[in-house]
């Protein structure tokens, strides 16, 4: 068999001011052919996994342009057509193959292309034709569009929020797809709208025991070859925006449907009820300063970069300094020209520095004080899963007795290790503050002695009920309060 395998990816959030080009990709990730690291990126496991499964039954395996950039707003379109060319050239000088399999996240927008995943899976199969296999990773909050639908044979999500099982997910790809190819199994999707959008995080209930349910339910029925939640991106402002059940069956398109039913109105059944409650800055700070035992960790949920926040958000920076608390430390906040300006100064240097609060409303004010330097880190990267995370030059500043990390390249906080390569032990603080809306939790619940979820300032537009959405579809929840009509017993 010839495999051939390529990734391109990133999460795009429409109401993000930071766009996204070329050189943000690489920045992030940028492997031509054969120069993926052995370690995957989020996007990236079916070419890491691709290579092992492939060696095992001596098959060839194609590798084509890896690609990842960090959540943000609008793709360049010259960026996303040069990508998606590259990739098509690549695989039209594989032909033939028996098959294509993708690392794709699937919230991607583009400048003139509302569904990029779509588009690219579109070309592939015009390129290879209707009896080549192709299937896809992706990430769950994305968009499940009519026109991937058709272009895939079948897809696998991650199951995880936090997204710890994204080689876990490529090892159930590949399976699939090896058995397909040998003419074991006949993967068919069945997928059922659940006319709503939420957020689901695995770390508690009732999502815990949902994904739960739905890994036993594949283990126990070897009809059903996978089940995905999609969760939806509530930032991606596009026509087919929204939580989709996918049921893959073996060549049983009636039972999946039934069961992507099912599952999807028991998904609606808990609407609203998923999220973590959250409190605001001085709540949140104030709990933190009265707390026992310590790190108290403050997850600054809504200036997520792993949302396309800009991360540079300085709200409860400022509410830290208002009340004199000195043993905190803040990981991170964006600022590539203050950490070009702590570079030029030097380790050990005092300056006046003027940093944060640049990319949008709603994310406080710039901090201005003196400021130590005390540490720069070309290349910063953090622990992510299997894989390292990239928050690029980096500078560890103290303001107030408060630790600052800086950072040039946006990522949100995935690890602790985040801390410790700036020189800072953050099991020895009474306060970290970090960016992030739940990726962080695997990591940090490890050492946190209590973990408290701010929304602090408006970062990010997180109630659809009044998002000002000009795309998406009015017609779910909570934009409407009922859409499938189960008040009335119709369904």
């Amino acid at each position: 068999m010839r495999i051939f395998t390529a990734a391109l990816a990133t999460e795009t959030n429409t109401f993000s001011p930071i766009c996204v080009d070329r050189r943000a990709f690489e920045a992030s990730l940028y492997a031509p052919p054969g120069q993926h690291p052995e370690t995957p990126t989020l996007c990236t496991a079916p070419i890491t996994v691709g290579r092992r499964v492939t060696a095992e039954k001596g098959w060839e395996l194609i590798e084509g342009t890896a690609a990842w950039a960090d959540p943000a707003g609008l793709v360049n379109r010259q960026a996303y057509e040069g990508l998606r060319d590259e990739i098509l050239d690549q695989l039209r000088a594989a032909m033939p193959v028996d098959a294509v399999v993708m690392g794709l996240h699937g919230a991607m927008v583009a400048a003139g292309y509302e569904d990029t995943e779509g588009d690219l899976l579109t070309r592939m199969r015009d390129i290879v034709g209707p009896d080549v296999l192709i299937c896809a990773e992706l990430d769950p909050h994305s968009h499940l569009t009519a026109k991937r639908l058709e272009a895939l044979n079948f897809a696998v999500y991650f199951k995880e929020f936090p997204h710890t099982d994204f080689v876990d997910r490529a090892e159930d790809l590949w399976r699939i797809a090896v058995d397909a190819l040998e003419g074991r199994v006949k993967p068919v999707n069945s997928v059922f709208d659940c006319r709503m959008i939420d957020v689901f995080p695995t770390s508690r209930d009732p999502m815990r025991s949902f994904v739960d349910k739905i890994m036993r339910i594949e283990k126990e029925d070897p009809e059903i070859l996978s089940i995905s939640v999609v969760h939806g991106f509530m930032v991606g402002d596009v026509p087919e925006m929204g939580t989709k059940l996918l049921v893959v069956t073996d060549d049983n398109p009636k039972k999946g449907a039934a069961l992507a039913r099912e599952l999807g109105m028991e998904l609606f059944s808990k609407r609203g009820t998923f999220m973590v409650p959250q409190i605001d800055e001085k709540e949140a700070v104030s709990r933190a300063m009265a707390a026992k035992s310590w790190p108290v960790v403050i997850a600054d949920v809504w200036d997520n970069p792993g949302g396309g926040t800009a991360g540079d958000a300085t709200v409860l920076l400022e509410e830290l300094l208002a009340r004199g608390v000195k043993s905190a430390a803040i990981g991170t906040i964006w600022d590539p020209i203050a950490v070009q300006i702590c570079f030029a100064a030097g380790e050990g240097a005092e300056i006046p520095l003027r940093f944060g609060a640049k990319s949008a409303p709603g994310t406080g004010n710039p901090v201005d004080g003196t400021v130590k330097v005390v540490r720069l880190v070309k290349n910063a990267e953090m622990q992510f899963g299997e894989s390292l995370a990239p928050f690029g030059d980096a500078a560890h500043i103290v303001l107030n007795g408060i630790d600052v990390i800086l950072n040039s390249t946006r990522a949100q906080s995935f690890d602790p290790s985040l801390f410790s390569v700036m020189g800072i032990d953050p099991t020895k603080q009474k306060i970290l503050v970090i960016k992030s809306t739940n990726h962080f939790f695997a990591s940090f619940s490890k050492i946190a002695a209590e973990i408290l979820y701010c929304s602090a300032g408006t970062p990010y537009p997180n109630n659809p009920a009044t998002t000002h959405y000009r795309r998406a579809p009015k017609t779910i929840w909570p934009i409407v309060a009922d859409p499938h009509g189960t008040a009335r017993g119709a369904a």
